[in-house]
């Protein structure tokens, strides 16, 4: 964790680790940043830095409160807190009220950034109508099990590959929906032959069928999200 500052915050009793990244100047804003499955890993860190060098203080959110030894290991824990709709937004949200109440964020707007399953967390997150000023998913699941009733607040960005068989085209076409329903303002980038995982390089050394890095998708997702955050907080 070279650079990044331990964060301890709590979800109704649950001990969790974030961790914070500066900017060197001023701040522009504050990013939670959510991780994958997996949660923590370099490629995440990687990117609280990069946010931090954009001017951002940036926070790591933690999914369970205890080491994950691999991605297999992830999966029942993420199926537990999952399960249950109120229980994993909850856990969500204590992440973004951790951030809120830093020192190094008084003051600021928040925006929430997210993963594979860090990206589904962003738009639970905006469904279940959290005081953020934007949202982005990184190849993240897109189905939820409970769609927007009412307005969104913040905007919304979405980056995801075509090839991803997690995110088939039928529930795009239903995310889409969804949003409109509720006058959402969203953006859709989608990458042709792209799978999941696409920006982490670690992603082709895990031998799943379903990821893969792309280093086009991850140049030009990490663009458009720079320039979400710019419209998003102000240039």
């Amino acid at each position: 964790m070279s650079g990044l500052e331990r964060t301890l915050y709590h979800d109704r009793g649950t001990a969790l680790t974030g961790w914070l990244a500066r900017p060197h100047g001023q701040a522009r804003g504050a990013v939670v940043v959510f991780p994958t499955i997996a949660n923590v890993l370099p490629a995440i860190e990687r990117r609280a830095a990069m946010l931090a060098d954009l001017g951002y203080v940036a926070m790591i959110a933690d999914f369970y409160g205890e080491p994950v030894a691999s991605f297999e290991a992830s999966r029942p824990l993420a199926e537990a807190l999952r399960g249950d709709v109120d229980h994993y937004r909850a856990r969500l949200s204590a992440a973004v009220a951790a951030l809120r109440g830093h020192e190094a964020a008084q003051g600021l707007n928040l925006a929430a950034i997210g993963f594979c399953m860090g990206g589904q967390a962003v738009l639970e997150l905006a469904r279940a109508g959290e005081d953020l000023v934007a949202v982005a998913s990184f190849h993240g699941l897109l189905d939820t099990q409970r769609r927007a009733a009412a307005p969104i607040k913040p905007r919304i960005l979405i980056c995801h590959g075509d090839a991803d068989p997690m995110v088939p085209r039928s529930q795009v076409m239903a995310f889409w929906e969804e949003m409109d329903a509720v006058g959402a303002d969203w953006h859709f980038h989608s990458y042709a032959k792209v799978k999941h995982g696409f920006t982490d390089p670690a992603s082709d050394a895990r031998g799943l069928p379903a990821i893969a890095y792309d280093q086009s998708a991850d140049r030009q997702s990490w663009a458009a999200l720079t320039a979400f955050l710019d419209e998003a907080f102000g240039e």
